[in-house]
């Protein structure tokens, strides 16, 4: 009788059939399958970015409104660019860029 080789020993090893398939199973065709992880793992990159864009910008936004409470002056200039207010011997002329006035004079033709 013929001993089976190595390889065909190997192929028949029950428990490393049953290893290799549950592995496929867990990388390819489970809930949390490789792609997914990935796809969280680049979601949760982006989530954490986001997360320090808007700390940055609250910090940005403390130290303005602490500028505006402090400055009258820097309060004036954010009243008159935010809120168009002016004093009472002052005209207020809004300039429209010549893009928009473009766009405004093909749209009467």
């Amino acid at each position: 009788m013929k001993k089976p080789s190595k390889i065909a020993r190997i192929i028949r090893n029950k428990y490393l059939l049953v290893i290799l398939a549950l592995g496929v199973w867990l990388l390819f065709f489970d809930k949390n399958d490789l792609f997914s992880q990935w796809a969280r793992h680049a979601e949760v990159k982006k989530l954490e970015n986001d997360v320090q864009y808007y700390k940055d910008e609250i910090d940005r936004n403390r130290k303005e409104m602490i500028e505006l409470q402090s400055n009258p002056k820097s309060l004036e200039k954010f009243a008159r660019e935010h809120y168009l207010m002016h004093r009472d011997n002052e005209d207020i002329f809004i300039l429209v860029p010549d893009s928009a006035a473009a766009i405004e004079f093909s749209e009467n033709e």
